[in-house]
């Protein structure tokens, strides 16, 4: 049986060729006369010749061993492997990752073909190698025994049993298998082998440790090992790790375990309490419907989303959730509120707008078109309704808005794509494609990417003259445009809005003039920036170099 080199075919989730890789491969077409010895030296023969990089090899020399399994080992698939398990310290550095390989190469051809007599006897050599293992004769990673007791399916009276076959040294006589596998996690837990730990306890179905051994694995950061090992124990462990979770602030795994486990009842509090810190990271976002949806219709949950919205100055999703879930008691506290939100963000009267015209048909497009073409600088920005849905496709760009000096148009893309394509295609072009305009924008190759995908029968959309995106010139900004805002101006934006319904017609009061000031406040920042840039803290010159090199004459 030699040793060939061949192309082998690796393919992606929908069944097609990702990529082909030359790999020396062994047929190991009958293994009725092969040693374990042998058959590990030809697998790492294999492996060490060949293009592929060290994880595809894995995946290749997995399936082989796999097939190879099928090809009369002797005296069984089973026994044969944990043979080779037995051997394998002697290779090396391949130890760990070869007999991860051959391990679940096993575990894979035993779910479709067990043998009884083969998986039995392969369990009493497996528990005198865990034996042998603890003893310190055989050198394996504790990762690897884990998967070894696991695949082997050994347990406590294996271990009793190989233990009574034994001939013990004097220096190594333990009274039971549970007292040699206690002192062996006890080892582990020593040296802050947490996972393998709990993860021994629950294969051995062992009770003892109590909450000093969860408080330790917390104390140690480990989690993950702390959570499974209080799954194992029952109820009472998981309150106790619950509590740990609270009295260290990790309310999000507290909130996860409390739900995971049905311990609603049991912390009430902490569990609204995790809600609440999760709908105000929602709130800080604008996903306010999806922070709705995360309530599940409880009073309590609603009543502190609507005072979340209250804060952020949304006077408009107060009123739609105290109606629709009959909230009462609010309408003072609002008004009250309201006053102190007016002087907390930037309004639309202090940047001198005159005008928000909706444009959702021909006659007003041509009028826009025809207003912008006269103006030297404009601001552009570009809503769409959030998509909650994982993996599904984001929605199309409602409304596009072009900002002059003192008038805002607010472009219904959606209802003139479907109207009039061909003369939005032509107005749309005229102002984006025209090299006398300066189009300004804030992290605006988001937004093209997104008119390109929504509109993409638009050739509008695909070629851009004359652009400044605000956000190249002001890197170290933060907070978005809201942060240049605050640093130019000296006032932020109210940013609640940015992900409610831009696709409702008509569009409320407060949505149209937060997506005119979105689009505005971006030509002021420019005059303000180019006019003033001494008063505004930047370098003398600053305005008349930097700025200019940012433009991008042609995209």
């Amino acid at each position: 049986m030699g040793i060939e080199e061949g192309v082998v075919e690796l393919h992606d989730d929908k069944g097609k060729i990702d990529k082909k890789l030359t790999i020396s491969v062994h047929t190991f077409s009958d293994l009725t006369y092969t040693s374990p010895v042998v058959f590990l030296y030809l697998l790492k023969e294999c492996y060490a010749h060949g293009t592929c990089k060290a994880t595809n090899k894995f995946r290749i020399l997995q399936q082989k061993v796999y097939h190879a399994l099928e090809n009369s080992p002797q005296p069984g698939p089973a026994t044969f492997v944990v043979w080779c398990l037995y051997v394998l310290p002697i290779f090396g550095l391949h130890c760990e990752g070869f007999s991860h390989l051959i391990i679940s190469a096993l575990r894979r051809f035993l779910n479709l073909a067990p043998t009884l007599e083969d998986t039995s006897k392969a369990k009493v050599i497996a528990a005198r190698l865990f034996l042998d293992i603890v003893g310190g004769l055989v050198d394996h990673d504790e990762r690897i025994v884990v998967k070894i007791l696991e695949v082997f399916d050994v347990k406590l009276a294996d271990v009793d049993e190989a233990l009574c076959q034994l001939n013990v040294q004097d220096d190594y006589k333990p009274d039971t298998a549970k007292t040699l596998v206690e002192d062996y996690i006890f080892k582990l837990i020593d040296s802050q082998s947490y996972m393998t730990a709990a993860s021994l306890l629950e294969h051995f179905s062992i009770r003892q440790s109590g909450k000093s051994f969860l408080v330790k694995m917390m104390q140690n950061k480990q989690s993950r090992a702390a959570e499974k090992w209080a799954t194992f124990m029952g109820k009472s462990m998981l309150c106790a790790l619950v509590q740990e979770y609270v009295d260290q602030n990790m309310l999000k795994q507290a909130y996860e375990t409390i739900k995971k486990n049905d311990l609603k009842q049991e912390f009430p509090d902490v569990y609204h309490k995790c809600k609440e810190s999760l709908l105000k990271k929602l709130a800080e976002k604008a996903l306010w419907d999806l922070a709705e949806a995360k309530t599940h219709g409880d009073k309590q949950l609603l009543e502190y989303l609507v005072y979340l919205a209250m804060e952020a100055g949304y006077s408009e999703k107060v009123d739609e959730l105290c109606e629709r879930y009959s909230l009462e008691g609010f309408l003072n506290v609002k008004e009250s509120e309201g006053s102190v939100l007016q002087s907390k963000y930037l309004h639309l009267d202090e940047l001198a707008v005159e005008n928000i015209i909706w444009v959702d048909e021909v006659d007003g497009l041509c009028a826009a078109t025809s207003h912008i073409e006269g103006c030297k600088v404009v601001g552009l920005d570009c809503e769409w309704k959030p998509n909650y849905v994982k993996g599904s496709k984001p929605n199309k760009v409602s409304i596009m808005q072009i900002a002059s000096d003192k008038t805002v148009f607010i472009f219904d893309l959606i209802k003139l794509f479907e109207d009039i394509p061909d003369i939005l295609d032509n107005c749309l072009s005229r102002i984006l494609q025209s090299p006398r305009i300066l189009k300004l924008g804030y992290n605006f190759q988001c937004d093209i990417k997104q008119l390109a995908h929504s509109y993409g029968e638009l050739r509008c959309f695909n070629n851009y003259e004359k652009l400044l995106d605000m956000q190249n010139v002001f890197k170290e900004t933060r907070g978005g445009l809201s942060g240049l805002a605050e640093k130019i101006l000296g006032t932020g934006l109210n940013k609640t809005r940015r992900n409610s319904n831009w696709e409702l017609r008509p569009l409320s009061h407060n949505q149209l003039e937060y997506a005119a000031l979105d689009a505005a406040v971006l030509v002021h920042i420019f005059h303000h920036f180019h006019n003033h840039s001494q008063s505004a803290g930047f370098p003398d010159g600053h305005d008349k170099i930097e700025w200019k090199s940012h433009i991008v004459r042609k995209l």
